[in-house]
């Protein structure tokens, strides 16, 4: 046989079983949520915050954390698109192409993924004590918001590369600034990309757990400011999982699948608007 061919079907061998082994991975984690999580479900544990004992196995729900959940991921992902837009239409319109400057941003960008998100709870904690903060929705908010803005930033930035440069030309030539043809030209064309950015960090703020371990604390109730605590689902499944208690440890499981709900329907609404939009992009 050919090396050639050879070396391709050892390739495409290893491929295929790669991708069944993630998708066997995939599947498994489901149907554990689902057979140890469905039947602990039911509607009094989605529109409910716990009551007294809810974590020894008596009454309540979760409804304190999925609201606290998404107003933390909310919250956080708008400050993140605030400030990561600005910087990556900088990169890619304002500054010179392949400067120091923009090869050490997108350089520290790409060290601050990799960064564990527990080092950024540590960070907001630490910042909290600084500002006289305690553990609060607000803390919760800051410490997420430094974990999903590098994700953010580097995601749009590959996307708003990918524009045609010759978009940009002919802006220039109608007598657009760069202010006008960045939020006019290049925003319009990346914006499946921009949106699906956004959304997959919004998925990624409501699934972490460590970086709001410290700095959004946890209650029973729904907070009502932002300088109250939060309850999260992650956390709602650790502490469930931690206790010795079989009904409340199936809970957790039942909270798993709210939450990969929650992340999923976000996934699907990424892939129906990106759908939906790109049909307007120049290809």
């Amino acid at each position: 046989m050919n090396k050639r061919i050879l070396e391709e079907t050892v390739m495409r061998t290893l491929m295929k079983l790669s991708t069944l082994l993630i998708l066997s991975v995939l599947v498994i984690i489901l149907i554990t949520i689902l057979v140890k999580g469905l039947p602990a479900l039911d509607l009094a544990m989605i529109t409910q915050s716990p009551k007294g004992g809810f974590y020894l196995g008596k009454e309540g729900g979760i409804l304190n954390a999925i609201i606290g959940s998404l107003y933390l991921a909310g919250g956080s992902t708008l400050i993140a698109v605030c400030l990561g837009l600005p910087i990556v239409l900088y990169l890619n319109i304002f500054a010179r192409p392949c400067s120091r400057l923009v090869r050490f941003i997108r350089f520290s960008l790409d060290v601050l993924w990799g960064i564990p998100s527990i080092v950024y709870g540590a960070f907001g904690f630490t910042l909290m004590l600084f500002l006289g903060l305690r553990a609060s929705l607000l803390g919760g908010i800051i410490a997420v918001t430094f974990l999903i803005l590098p994700i953010m930033c580097r995601t749009m930035d590959e996307v708003i590369r990918m524009v045609p440069r010759e978009l940009l030309h002919a802006s220039y030539a109608l007598g657009a600034t760069r202010f006008e043809t960045a939020f006019t030209v290049v925003v319009r064309q990346a914006l499946p990309g921009i949106m699906t950015a956004v959304l997959l960090s919004l998925g990624r703020g409501i699934g972490d757990a460590a970086s709001v371990l410290f700095t959004a604390g946890f209650t029973d109730h729904i907070p009502d400011s932002l300088l109250r605590p939060a309850a999260t689902l992650p956390l709602v499944i650790f502490f469930q999982l931690s206790t010795p208690f079989p009904e409340v440890q199936n809970r957790a499981y039942a909270s798993a699948l709210v939450l990969t709900v929650i992340i999923l329907a976000i996934c699907l609404t990424s892939r129906a608007l990106t759908g939906r939009y790109t049909k307007h992009t120049i290809k």
